[in-house]
């Protein structure tokens, strides 16, 4: 796979955009970079004159890009995302550098589509926004003064990802074949059942079961037989009870 074909299974998420001008920004950043794929989560204000402004010719990156209305829709079929913290989440696995967790992400996309996630400027994004991406990562900044302009920190990354791409050797082992984050997603919702109907979860007070239950399987990076032969169990012993 080349270069060009990498960057293109990778996909820049944009959650809650406030300001039209850096979703322009963003996107002259990813093209500079060799990227194309923009997904959009309720963005405040898009389409936009200001962020046609700002993407000083990288229209064809505005044009293109999937508006949806949660992050689930815009990550679904993809085999890997990262999501841009500034800080330690509780229940998250432990956030890597992004010169450390990008060649994996860029690795992963011969098995897939991949994604880097960011929040909204001024809020970032939610605990479980973090919880249901693969993997935190996060910009090692000055700790005295940490502030990043979104456009930037897409900026940053993208070109960690094109280092990456161009860069890449070949896999030595048989690609995996992961499950999407639909498919993920379809065996906690079915995981929750079964715990309900169980009775061994109670959602009246769920406490940090759900966190601790993502943040497990999170970490086995879920394969789709996997997938298929943890749901197989639930509906065997559902069929028992």
């Amino acid at each position: 796979m080349q270069a060009g074909e990498r960057l293109e299974r990778i996909r820049v998420v944009l959650v809650r955009t406030s300001h039209p001008g850096n979703i322009g920004a963003a996107a002259r950043a990813m093209k500079t970079m060799g990227l194309s794929r923009l997904y959009l989560v309720s963005p405040l204000a898009f389409p936009d004159p200001v962020a046609e402004a700002r993407a000083s010719g990288a229209t064809d990156v505005l044009d293109n890009a999937v508006v949806v209305d949660t992050l689930e829709q815009a990550l679904e079929g993809t085999v890997y995302s990262a999501a841009l913290t500034a800080r330690r989440r509780e229940w998250a696995a432990p956030a890597a550098y992004v010169r450390d967790a990008v060649p994996e992400l860029v690795a992963r996309v011969q098995e897939g589509e991949v994604a880097l996630v960011f929040g909204a400027e001024t809020s970032g994004l939610t605990n479980d926004e973090v919880l249901r991406c693969t993997v935190p990562v996060t910009i090692p900044a000055n700790p005295g003064y940490s502030s990043l302009n979104l456009g930037a920190a897409v900026q940053l990354l993208c070109y960690e990802c094109r280092i990456a791409a161009v860069d890449a050797p070949p896999m030595e082992e048989a690609p995996r074949v992961l499950a999407t984050f639909d498919e993920v997603e379809g065996f906690h919702r079915h995981l929750d059942d079964a715990m309900v109907r169980s009775g061994f979860f109670k959602p009246d007070n769920p406490g940090r079961l759900h966190a601790r239950l993502r943040r497990l399987f999170g970490r086995i990076r879920l394969e789709r037989e996997e997938v298929n032969i943890l749901r197989g169990i639930l509906s065997a012993l559902e069929r028992k009870s």
